[in-house]
């Protein structure tokens, strides 16, 4: 998900204009992001004249220091070392799982962006 660096950021509106959604607004003086409205197009990230629009790929370590954090939390309900194991490994299995829906999810848009540049060029 794109995110605005709001020491970047100047408001200058461009990333507004561009967001064929409507899914960013200028609110004290920073541009911000609709979570549930953006649609990862990437159009923000271009047009932004400071580059306070930046890629959710760098906040990756603060997604995996999140989900252990969580995870963490978790084990407070648990008492003894075989439950606590057993919750971690539960964890592991859904976060393997995430990651196999991502994988077949990214080799299917493949798929599909070679199916538009099929018909781009007018085979098949």
């Amino acid at each position: 998900m794109p995110w605005v660096n709001e020491e970047m950021c100047t408001a200058c509106g461009t990333c507004v204009e561009e967001c064929p959604v409507e899914a960013i607004a200028i609110v004290n003086e920073t541009a911000h992001i609709d979570d549930e409205k953006c649609i990862h197009c990437g159009r923000c990230h271009d047009v932004c004249p400071q580059e306070a629009v930046r890629h959710d790929g760098e906040r990756i370590p603060q997604e995996v220091e999140a989900n252990v954090t969580w995870t963490r939390g978790l084990l407070k309900h648990f008492h003894t070392p075989e439950d606590r194991r057993a919750v971690i490994e539960r964890m592991k299995r859904y976060y393997g799982k995430e990651k196999k829906v991502a994988e077949l999810t990214i080799e299917r848009l493949g798929a599909l962006s070679d199916e538009f540049r099929t018909k781009a060029t007018g085979a098949g």
